[in-house]
């Protein structure tokens, strides 16, 4: 399975993205509005990896996690997240030197033609911590509407309770 779009190429994230997922998701500033992130070591990188291997080798996965490759360097990921609804949650990261051109959208949106034409998905959300201003960015211009805000989000760098941003998009 291999996503083309017009400057990416998106293909199941696997072992040899090793070195360059840990750089991006083991990075503080790069992880700062993150839930799950940063990756404390190389191992636990790895074991994400060979989870979505895993789940990717199942017949019907509940979630894909995608190599966002330039050329042949791997510069971020991108997931895609079934949701028992029917519909799929998109949540993206870049590592920080590839920030500011437009390849988190343009990543998402391959992402969401392929899980519409693929699977069948019409309905997609996302999320973030409500002071990420530039994840909150790529949803709009994706298209996507603002849905909520609410509290109760923990982001693995820090106790404090943050806000939550959520918006969707509905491709009927």
């Amino acid at each position: 399975m291999r996503i083309e779009t017009a400057r990416l190429a998106l293909r199941p994230l696997d072992t040899r993205d090793l070195t360059s997922t840990h750089a991006y998701s083991s990075d503080v500033e790069s992880t700062r509005y993150m839930m799950f992130l940063p990756n404390g070591n190389i191992g636990e990188t790895e074991q994400v990896i060979r989870n979505a291997m895993a789940e990717q080798e199942k017949e019907v996965p509940s979630y894909y996690e995608f190599a966002v490759l330039l050329g042949d360097t791997h510069i971020g990921g991108i997931g895609l997240y079934l949701l028992e609804d029917g519909s799929a949650e998109l949540g993206w990261i870049l590592n920080k030197r590839y920030w500011g051109h437009g390849y988190a959208g343009e990543a998402a949106r391959g992402v969401m033609e392929w899980a519409r034409a693929q699977l069948g998905i019409r309905r997609f959300i996302a999320q973030c911590d409500a002071e990420n201003d530039a994840s909150r960015r790529v949803m709009e211009r994706l298209g996507m509407r603002f849905v909520s805000r609410a509290g109760g989000r923990k982001n693995r760098s820090s106790e404090e309770e943050r806000m939550e941003l959520t918006y969707e998009i509905n491709l009927e």
